[in-house]
């Protein structure tokens, strides 16, 4: 058996006790849903840890989705179950686990392929 020195036995133990926060999409959020109402609904199925409601810049208006991270997986598992398809202020949720940002092309310039007009 390996012995460990007591700090990192007490850091190991407490890592392993530790509930992990599960991530969480949401889909179809009405334009009029608050970030606070949306922590609100998800309340019912546990702790929300944080609710977040992505905003287009352009418009300053709610691009229909977020993200709530509830305190465990059983907690999130519970709201996935209890929301999904269900309706919030007149839309019906779609509610699943958060994958990662898949990376995306590098952005074009606006250049449109043409030529630099640096050089008459």
């Amino acid at each position: 058996m390996v012995s460990y020195p007591s700090r990192l036995r007490l850091f190991l133990k407490t890592r392993v006790k530790r509930k992990m926060a599960k991530k969480l999409y949401v889909g179809g959020i009405s334009y009029g849903t608050s970030e606070d109402g949306l922590k609100a609904h998800f309340a019912q199925a546990g702790t929300v840890e944080s609710a977040t409601i992505i905003i287009d810049k352009m418009t300053n208006r709610s691009k229909g989705f977020g993200f709530v991270q509830m305190s465990s997986d059983a907690e999130a598992d519970n709201a996935i179950n209890m929301f999904n398809g269900k309706p919030l202020d007149g839309r019906n949720l779609t509610v699943n686990e958060a994958r990662p940002m898949e990376p995306r092309a590098p952005r074009k310039d606006f250049n449109r392929g043409g030529e630099s007009r640096g050089n008459w």
